[in-house]
């Protein structure tokens, strides 16, 4: 079902789905080009095949067909009128998020302590020594993931290192934003991100300032 629709802004909107459907509910009423059928057809994984057709009613949502939307060779998805778009997909839950002009990235991730285990590997742990709560220590380190897989999902190059060139600012929960930059090459540029929380998960969005 749609479980939300945030408009960002007049040129920008971000759509949720909650799978709850079964993978014969979801077909309906959803065509899909045969390079597509092709790609559901591989997914082992019932839950994938379920997301994968639940991102196509969250583009009927803003308008679009399977048809509307084709891949370049980094894998970063486009919508044949150049309108931006991103794509995510986690647990039961998928979204996209659809702009105008801007670049867009967005990331749903699960809660998990497992992210403790790992987050040396994409941000300066030390900054984070002063939260003594694991619950918000997973959540907050949650959110700069998000944030730093949005943000590598609007540059689309494979050379840019979480840890040394993406630096999201600190933040604090009630703000439900930060912002973000991206060095690589010489070039700097310049994000908003901007997230949200529900059922032990989170969703981040970024955008190019």
């Amino acid at each position: 079902m749609l479980y939300k629709t945030i408009r960002v802004n007049s040129s920008i909107s971000v759509y949720v789905w909650k799978i709850q459907e079964s993978e014969a509910e979801l077909s309906k009423g959803i065509q899909l080009t045969p390079h597509c059928q092709k790609r559901m057809d591989g997914m082992k994984s019932e839950l994938h095949r379920r997301g994968f057709l639940s991102i196509r009613h969250l583009m009927a949502e803003a308008g679009y067909v399977d048809a509307d939307l084709y891949y370049d060779t980094a894998g970063k998805p486009h919508l044949v009128d150049g309108r931006k778009i991103s794509i995510t997909h986690s647990g039961h839950f998928t979204g996209i998020i659809v702009s105008d002009t801007i670049e867009v990235g967005i990331d749903i991730e699960r809660q998990r302590d497992k992210i403790l285990r790992i987050a040396h590997k994409f941000t300066p742990i030390e900054e984070y020594r002063t939260i003594a709560n694991t619950e918000a220590l997973v959540r907050k380190l949650t959110i700069v993931w998000g944030a730093k897989e949005s943000l590598y999902k609007i540059c689309s190059d494979r050379g840019i290192s979480f840890l040394h060139h993406i630096d999201v600012k600190d933040f604090s929960f009630a703000d439900n934003g930060t912002t973000a930059e991206v060095l690589y090459h010489g070039n700097l540029s310049q994000y908003d991100v901007l997230f949200l929380e529900f059922e032990g998960f989170s969703c981040v969005y970024a955008l190019k300032s």
